[in-house]
């Protein structure tokens, strides 16, 4: 009695955490398959070959024999094909797809590799197996949708992504020592993954969105894109200046939290010294927007989205990179030649044309130390407030003087309390 007492203590209960993931695994996924009707393999079948793999993996692991495992993956295999055979024999109008079979095998191969790799891994991937298996009908609609621009997104982000970004040397070269190209090239991907992830957010939701939606999504896309777009229709449509200051301020104010973002993806370390400041400016123009909401005549809605361009096409990418490579150059000769205090002036240059470029490239210089972070937020947040100024009169010329009007209301009280926080805020206040 005393053995056996002493045995469960002494007893490891790791193994048995991972006899009950790999059964909780297996229930998933194969209640998924049961709900699809699936003939030739359900809940319990799933389930049995989840507890399979993880046998596998510990008798190849205990008895320390690396040819158990894959004899067993094997013999599954077989397993399969004869089920097959069977049922093309069986049946005439046998459904011939693989999905099933490969998951089966793909289950039995999670649940060897929660006993012989990362259990984290194997239950991610266990989980997006039956989040792939669910989505099944929604992925065919989505792509059955998907036009020829929207195919062109989606493999010039790949061919950026995947394609170029590997063979980039991650080694510093030029003037300065801040040209990196893997690191310029992942900033780049970092920006057109935003975009492309607004566009097809857009996609997925349709046209009619609400102009809520219209405006966050706009800001995803692109702040500067939604504010020509809506500005335009004013010049054509009447009684929407309301409505369009709303969508645009609030495409506005998603872009700052686009740049909340690409900091926290910079430098998640100092995210907490630079927050609170950018997300008191977000909170002011979110203030903004909501009183403009309450101010739109909802009887004249017009609260179409234009439909956006092409978020990945490969010459904007190239120019991007160009353009984020250049103020990189620009921030570290200033600092060097001039100092701090010069930023501020290539802050507000650079702000006009691509707040993302130089938020990047000051987010790098925090990131090596060699920009104060109580510095480099408020010359984040004077870019940011400087793009605000652009495309305020971006609006102007090309909208009605309506919009003009409420866009001048709005960016400007943006600005003015923007500039009050850069000027007024403690250095001593962060999380």
């Amino acid at each position: 009695m005393q053995r056996i007492v002493l045995y469960s203590l002494m007893m490891d209960y790791s193994d048995l955490t991972t006899l009950v993931i790999a059964f909780g695994l297996g229930l998933l996924v194969g209640l998924q398959r049961q709900r699809h009707e699936d003939e030739m393999a359900g809940v319990r079948t799933f389930t049995l070959i989840a507890i399979l793999g993880v046998l596998s993996g510990f008798l190849s692991r205990d008895f320390e024999n690396p040819y158990l495992l894959p004899l067993m993956g094997i013999s599954l295999t077989a397993l399969l094909v004869v089920a097959n055979i069977i049922k093309l024999r069986k049946l005439s109008d046998a459904d011939i797809g693989q999905t099933t079979e490969v998951a089966a095998l793909l289950m039995f191969a999670i649940g060897a590799y929660l006993v012989m790799g990362n259990q984290v891994i194997g239950v991610i991937v266990g989980g997006l197996l039956a989040i792939l298996l669910y989505g099944k009908d929604h992925l065919h609609d989505f792509i059955e949708n998907l036009k020829d621009k929207d195919l062109a997104a989606i493999m010039t982000f790949a061919g950026i992504s995947l394609i170029i970004l590997p063979i980039l040397p991650n080694k510093t070269y030029g003037p300065m020592e801040v040209l990196n190209p893997y690191n310029i090239w992942l900033m780049v991907v970092l920006i057109v993954g935003i975009s492309v992830v607004g566009y097809f957010i857009y996609k997925y939701l349709g046209k009619k969105t609400g102009i809520i939606s219209n405006g966050i999504l706009g800001g995803l896309i692109s702040s500067t894109a939604t504010t020509v777009s809506y500005a335009r229709k004013t010049a054509d449509v009447k009684n929407i200046n309301k409505i369009s200051a709303f969508i645009i301020t609030t495409a506005s104010a998603i872009a700052l939290v686009r740049v909340i973002i690409e900091v926290s993806v910079v430098v998640p370390e100092k995210l907490t010294q630079l927050i609170l400041p950018l997300a008191i400016e977000f909170c002011i123009m979110a203030i903004i927007c909501t009183v403009l909401f309450y101010l739109i005549n909802k009887d004249n809605t017009d609260d179409e989205m234009p439909e956006p361009e092409n978020p990945a096409q490969f010459k904007s990418a190239l120019i991007f990179g160009l353009l984020y490579g250049l103020i990189l150059l620009a921030v570290a000769f200033t600092k060097k030649e001039f100092g701090n205090e010069a930023l501020y002036a290539v802050a507000i240059i650079s702000g006009l044309t691509d707040v993302d470029a130089i938020t990047l490239s000051l987010s790098q210089l925090m990131k090596g130390d060699s920009l104060a972070t109580t510095t480099g937020w408020r010359l984040i947040l004077l870019a940011t407030l400087s793009n605000l100024l652009f495309k305020g009169i971006m609006a102007a010329v090309l909208g009605s003087k309506g919009l003009a009007k409420w866009i001048g209301i709005s960016f400007g009280l943006s600005i003015v309390f923007g500039l009050f926080i850069i000027w007024l805020w403690p250095n001593s206040w962060h999380f």
